[in-house]
């Protein structure tokens, strides 16, 4: 899907799971965090019947724009519902299981490689600097040695 309408669906979403009184809907950019889709919601619901309802009008809806092949999991959870809409993912929880497996805090996190990045892009002239620093101190060591042989042979 074109990621013009990925951002529409996102927002077609959200506004599905707020106009049915979801709690707490939050939105995850997952582009370049993984290839699994490009979005990830989550959202809460008030108790089992009110997550089984979103998750069944959400599914409603996505099938009515033509997205036939979107996958329901934790049919049997009475406190999670995972909608995988291809391109975006979609979690309803109970509120307390949505704190216990604090999805946005892991999701929202750097991956280790844009932590890596940052921290060369962060570090690096002062690697640099030791790094000379460590080198002058070679080559002044190894000079000074030519020069203590230079004045052996004087």
């Amino acid at each position: 899907m074109q990621i013009k309408k990925i951002n529409q669906l996102k927002n077609e979403i959200e506004n599905i799971l707020s106009d049915n009184k979801a709690i707490e809907i939050r939105s995850i950019n997952l582009k370049d965090k993984t290839s699994i889709a490009d979005f990830m919601i989550v959202a809460s619901g008030n108790s089992s019947r009110h997550i089984q309802a979103l998750s069944e009008i959400l599914l409603d809806a996505l099938k009515k724009k033509g997205i036939n092949n979107c996958r329901l999991e934790g049919r049997d959870s009475d406190d999670w519902k995972l909608i995988d809409a291809i391109d975006i993912i979609i979690h309803i929880f109970h509120p307390k299981k949505r704190k216990f497996y604090n999805l946005e805090r892991m999701w929202s996190e750097l991956i280790p490689k844009e932590r890596l990045t940052i921290w060369k892009k962060k570090y690096f002239k002062y690697i640099l600097t030791i790094v000379t620093i460590i080198l002058l101190n070679i080559s002044n060591k190894v000079y000074s040695q030519n020069v203590d042989k230079l004045y052996e042979k004087i």
